[in-house]
């Protein structure tokens, strides 16, 4: 019996969503199908459908992965109902949070302690972790997502404006607005954002004239520099400072990481956590070279993406 999580569940229906609505040419979709970014479902969630059977990768290159739904998955996303949810629900706050949530960050427990108030909390507050790359913050950002489903949603500072901040929160109506890179906003986004974030207010088109509508979500956010922020935007939040990592620490996030993220092996993670040891912060990068090494080898994927 295949055990789905909640996680597993919402990717099989927005997947199945966009596939029963593409209008794709059927023999190029067979071919090359769909990537993670278009059906807006995490790498590690994808990974875990494909180790199941529910999908199967058609394309594959450096730059791509084309993904579909093998028959199995495409009928357990059916029965699961519904993926569309209703336009204007708000989503719920939770009840509790899972004990396993932030398990593989290392230290850190007061902002860890935090986050948790901050999610179960009856009214918003916003936190902002501030520090140089390669530290934990997106993975505080990526827990937070994992444990939330569909009521959090992430975006990155840099492209937001493709879609504009407040399309987007119109769309998705996230209980946690998770940001990576804020200090990348687009000035017009950071301004839509200072709105939400101080009463809710977000502005549409309905009829050929402007309508306000309410918004009410937590924002946690991640910030390279934060001098570069305005101080009106940056007074709206909680900043906790986040120190980077010893070399022990890096090492058993990097195992954690790959054993619960991409399902390697425990040998093969501390393999790749000790090679890494010294040549990044960035547990990112690790993640990249665990998904190289079954075509290429550890050595040769270090030399291929660091090197």
């Amino acid at each position: 019996m295949i055990n789905l999580t909640e996680n597993d569940k919402e990717g099989l229906q927005r997947i199945l969503e966009y596939e029963n609505a593409t209008d794709r040419d059927p023999e190029h979709f067979s071919q090359f199908g769909w990537s993670w970014d278009t059906v807006r479902v995490w790498p590690a969630t994808l990974n875990r459908l494909i180790q199941m059977g529910l999908l199967e990768v058609v394309s594959h290159s450096n730059s791509y992965r084309g993904m579909k739904l093998t028959p199995e998955g495409y009928a357990i996303a059916q029965s699961l109902g519904n993926p569309q949810a209703a336009e204007d629900e708000v989503p719920a706050i939770p009840d509790s949070l899972p004990e396993d949530i932030f398990q593989d960050i290392v230290g850190h427990e007061k902002i860890k302690k935090l986050l948790r108030a901050v999610v179960l909390a009856a009214k918003p507050v916003h936190v902002l972790l501030s520090g140089p790359p390669a530290l934990a913050k997106s993975l505080f950002l990526l827990e937070l997502e994992r444990v939330l489903g569909s009521r959090a949603h992430w975006a990155l500072g840099s492209a937001v404006s493709k879609a504009g901040l407040q399309e987007m929160l119109l769309e998705f109506r996230p209980y946690v607005l998770l940001i990576d890179e804020l200090d990348k906003m687009d000035g017009r986004d950071q301004a839509a954002l200072l709105s939400v974030m101080e009463g809710g207010g977000v502005s549409r088109t309905k009829v050929g004239r402007m309508a306000d509508e309410k918004i009410e979500c937590r924002v946690v956010a991640t910030v390279n520099v934060l001098g570069k922020l305005p101080p009106e935007l940056t007074s709206r939040f909680a900043v906790k400072q986040v120190r980077p990592y010893t070399s022990e620490e890096f090492k058993k996030v990097v195992e954690g990481v790959l054993q619960r993220r991409e399902g390697m092996e425990e040998s093969v993670a501390l393999s790749i956590a000790q090679k890494l040891d010294g040549r990044i912060q960035d547990v990112r990068d690790a993640i990249r070279v665990a998904r190289l090494v079954p075509q290429v080898g550890l050595e040769e994927a270090i030399m291929l993406l660091l090197g």
